[in-house]
């Protein structure tokens, strides 16, 4: 057990909402205890350190399977010592703290009580401003149900207390409690607690909708998919079985992008919540838990790989590829810069390669190249698109990556100049299709070169009037102008390429 000297009042909040009152009984005599993880923030402090870990050396995994057989206190200990946690990003329990910092005028003593290490609650602690006393896990006492409980009635000296907490752990402690509060916990915590004592206050958890799973897997971004379909279309292939097999690799990288984008999701937390716009992301927001999150990945990642095995060996190579630069991407090459744009624009043309692979279908070099470079401008179009709100925001630096606003200028023009390299490299293409195989009337083509070099500039400039907030798909996905763009570039292309199907 660990006791932090008194802490002083401090800060303020939003007026609570979803609270309800359940009981007048007047308890100021009582000191409250308050639980940390799920009740005075929506988080857990050892899922919050435990991925800053991982990311930190995924090696670390194994020494926690190490430290877990010495006691779950020891393991919080061993990962405390070793990261460094923001807990002013933490998601407080706003309407919590607005009845605490209450409490506390009206004279009562309050107490922080977890089970999490002491290093990080001290800190919670200290940042708050709130508690007169922090009783918190070591490396020997993990301070969990009735340990909390035996925790709390030493520093009580016997006499009656309060307590705030969230799930079937604290039923041990309320139990004992002359006033118990209920936060954010389960109806089935709710019930058995009531069971116990009547609250004095109930504040419930956020509605957790089944559109916010989605929102988490980004299924918009399996637009990005479509991809593999483009050796298929590039060859004018219209073999059944070929587009079959493909369909089965577009759910396969599907699964796969969606538990890759949870992991970065988790990975990028802090500078998540320190984002004005992306604080709304579900795990950043804590809406979705962090356990949810991993049992997502553990669900789609498996799957996907052994649908992607199921399909072919090499398929399933590539798939594998495509996870490891993720994540190496999401851990480390993000927060590099120019480095970040690369690796994004590269998993793009990944798809493509892949696509191929499935198909049986030879990728031209044309084809790479053009799509190396124009995702190149797309993957800056969403750093440019960051920069510039940041600096309308003021901020010099973002949270989390490798650039600074003064890159902006310098960033816009690589930007550009790939879009129009991608341009020219088409049309360097097209002037050899010439009566060519594929394009019988391969001089129809051309008319796709002022379409991209339109929707190009067009993208820049929304970018220069910030009418991008970071996501250049999405846009394109709900612009009115890039759809009718798309249509006239592919009315094109079938025209040109009429008598060439096979």
């Amino acid at each position: 057990m660990s006791v932090s000297p008194d802490i002083p009042l401090h800060a303020t909040s939003a007026m609570p909402t979803n609270v309800a009152s359940a009981d007048t009984v007047s308890h100021q005599g009582l000191p409250i205890y308050v639980d940390l993880d799920g009740t005075l923030t929506y988080s857990d402090l050892l899922f919050e350190s435990f991925l800053l870990l991982i990311k930190r050396n995924p090696f670390y995994l194994f020494a926690c399977f190490a430290w877990l057989l010495r006691g779950r206190g020891f393991l919080k200990a061993q990962i405390a010592q070793r990261v460094t946690l923001d807990v002013s990003l933490l998601p407080y329990n706003q309407s919590l703290l607005t009845w605490l910092r209450e409490q506390r005028q009206a004279g009562r003593r309050l107490v922080l009580a977890s089970a999490s290490n002491k290093v990080l609650v001290q800190q919670v602690g200290a940042h708050l401003e709130l508690f007169d006393a922090v009783i918190a896990s070591d490396a020997h006492n993990n301070l969990k149900s009735h340990a909390k409980l035996q925790a709390i009635q030493a520093d009580a000296g016997g006499k009656g207390f309060a307590y705030c907490g969230n799930d079937t752990p604290d039923l041990a402690v309320w139990a004992q409690a002359g006033e118990i509060v209920v936060v954010n916990a389960s109806p089935s915590v709710l019930r058995r607690a009531e069971a116990l004592r009547t609250p004095t206050l109930v504040i419930d958890p956020h509605p957790v909708p089944l559109l916010l799973t989605f929102k988490a897997l980004r299924l918009h971004q399996w637009a990005k998919n479509v991809l593999i379909f483009v050796p298929l279309l590039a060859a004018h292939e219209l073999d059944a079985q070929r587009w079959l097999i493909t369909l089965v690799a577009f759910v396969a990288f599907g699964m796969c992008a969606s538990a890759t984008y949870v992991i970065n999701d988790l990975f990028d937390l802090a500078s998540d919540r320190a984002h004005p716009r992306k604080n709304k992301r579900p795990f950043a927001s804590a809406r979705l838990s962090i356990p949810f999150g991993m049992g997502l990945v553990c669900v789609l990642l498996p799957l996907s790989l052994l649908l992607a095995l199921w399909i072919a060996l090499p398929f399933f190579l590539l798939m594998l590829l495509y996870v490891a630069v993720t994540l190496l991407y999401s851990a480390r090459l993000k927060q590099i810069a120019i480095v970040d744009v690369l690796v994004l624009a590269s998993l793009y043309t990944h798809r493509i390669l892949a696509g191929g692979e499935v198909s049986d279908v030879v990728i031209s070099n044309w084809l790479l190249a053009v799509s190396l470079f124009m995702f190149l401008s797309l993957a800056l179009v969403k750093r440019c698109a960051e920069l510039e709100f940041m600096n309308e925001d003021g901020r010099t630096s973002a949270a989390g990556r490798g650039y600074r606003t003064s890159d902006l200028s310098y960033l816009i023009s690589m930007g550009i100049a790939s879009g129009f390299v991608a341009v020219m490299l088409l049309a360097l293409y097209i002037d050899r299709q010439d009566n060519g195989r594929l394009y019988p009337h391969s001089d129809i083509l051309w008319l796709i070169l002022p379409l991209m070099l339109f929707w190009i500039m067009r993208l820049w400039l929304k970018i220069s009037r910030m009418e991008i907030h970071d996501d250049p798909l999405l846009f394109a996905i709900t612009d009115r102008a890039s759809w009718v763009v798309g249509f006239l570039a592919a009315a094109v292309a079938l025209a040109a390429s009429i008598g060439g199907w096979k």
